[in-house]
């Protein structure tokens, strides 16, 4: 089996966090071995010795910031790294990139030592150019094609994000799709009821009105804004809107709230419990993403996995994800306008909603489970290693 060095974020919270922390439990649950590099000390070592001890899997690197969009190293942060790979010996370096300078030298770090380099390529995207912060994305791609190309191999989660890459000049042969999978068995429907003892502690805080949610962070490019707007101009009588999460935005929105209706819209802020979070999308009715810009939703994906009607906007990945009746396909445009149109469907049609639920689950069972996903990393690194060095 092969010793993958996994460079990657475990905090703050994000799905970069998530994609790093379920694929390498899931590679380890097959054998292979995994090291983890991820930046974990503020201002660099205080002795500074490299943070990587004997027979240590994890290394921590330093760092200057680090937030859920980017990360700025620590100035010896290179060199811990390469101590770090020089010492582990891993087979294979699979970066899922952090937004970080360190993302461009990876490929002529990884060149000296002699060892493949793969990335997962995350920031989320708008390819129509519909709105400035699909322009800034737009930038991010621009800055980094050149770095990509350079890589032995680079994971994309759709075909049009490999497009996107392909006109800025990252070779097809370097391009993998590879969408984001996750695990059917965890996030999965329960019956109507609602009987087990965590929908129930979810239940007594949300109330049993039918529930529309997000989940995800709350930041300009999420447009929960839109939402909110939307939410503030139908009648809902016997729904709630329920907000799940945390970002800079909370507390503006939370404060500039002014729903219809008393309480009909609850502000959970950020939940860390996995149990709770499957909970949640089991209590659900619809799950709602009104993005701007996107990659594939991991929060998306468990909604849809859990059976939950879910709408969401053709930004990144998403619109494909749901695409021919796996769910409702808003444009990035004019959200607040089709959301005041949609929702009284919604409301009014909950057949339509169990439906769209069913076909969700059948989608995700069909292309986006955390098996598939690994099933085709392992042949990604086969190609790289050979198979002796996958199988030994």
């Amino acid at each position: 089996m092969a010793h993958i060095a996994w460079l990657g974020k475990k905090t703050p919270f994000c799905g970069n966090v998530t994609y790093g922390l379920n694929t390498t439990e899931a590679l380890r649950q097959r054998g292979h071995q995994t090291s983890f590099i991820h930046f974990d000390t503020p201002g660099g070592l205080s002795n500074g010795e490299s943070a990587l001890l004997a027979n240590d899997p994890e290394v921590s690197l330093p760092y200057l910031v680090k937030s859920q969009v980017y990360t700025i190293p620590f100035p010896g942060a290179q060199r811990e790294l390469r101590e770090s790979l020089e010492r582990l010996q891993p087979d294979l370096v699979h970066a899922s990139l952090t937004l970080s300078p360190l993302d461009f030298r990876l490929p002529e770090l990884c060149e000296q030592i002699g060892v493949p380099l793969v990335a997962t390529f995350h920031p989320p995207f708008d390819s129509g150019m519909r709105h400035l912060t699909a322009g800034t994305q737009q930038l991010t791609y621009q800055l980094y094609a050149p770095a990509l190309a350079r890589y032995d191999k680079v994971i994309v989660f759709s075909e049009l994000q490999a497009e996107v890459l392909t006109k800025l000049g990252v070779q097809e042969q370097r391009l993998a799709v590879i969408p984001n999978g996750v695990d059917p068995e965890c996030w999965a429907p329960t019956s109507p009821q609602c009987s087990n003892p965590m929908q129930q502690e979810v239940l007594g805080r949300v109330g049993n009105e039918r529930i529309f949610l997000y989940m995800g962070r709350i930041a300009a490019e999420k447009n929960v804004e839109a939402l909110l707007r939307a939410w503030r101009l139908v009648e809902t009588k016997g729904c709630r809107l329920v907000i799940v999460g945390d970002g800079p935005l909370r507390s503006t929105l939370q404060n500039n709230s002014t729903p219809t209706k008393e309480n009909d819209v609850l502000w959970w802020g950020y939940e860390s419990d996995l149990n709770t979070k499957v909970a949640l999308l089991q209590c659900a009715e619809v799950f709602m993403l009104p993005s701007l810009v996107e990659g594939l939703s991991l929060a998306l994906l468990e909604a849809m996995a859990t059976g939950t009607a879910c709408v969401a906007t053709d930004a990144g990945a998403d619109g494909e994800v749901l695409d021919g009746g796996a769910g409702i396909v808003l444009s990035t445009q004019g959200v607040t306008s089709q959301l005041r149109t949609l929702l009284p469907v919604l409301r009014d049609q909950p057949v339509l909603t169990a439906e769209l639920g069913r076909r969700a689950r059948m989608r995700v069972l069909e292309r986006y489970t955390i098996t598939r996903n690994i099933d085709d990393l392992e042949t990604l690194y086969r190609g790289l290693l050979g198979a002796t060095k996958m199988a030994a």
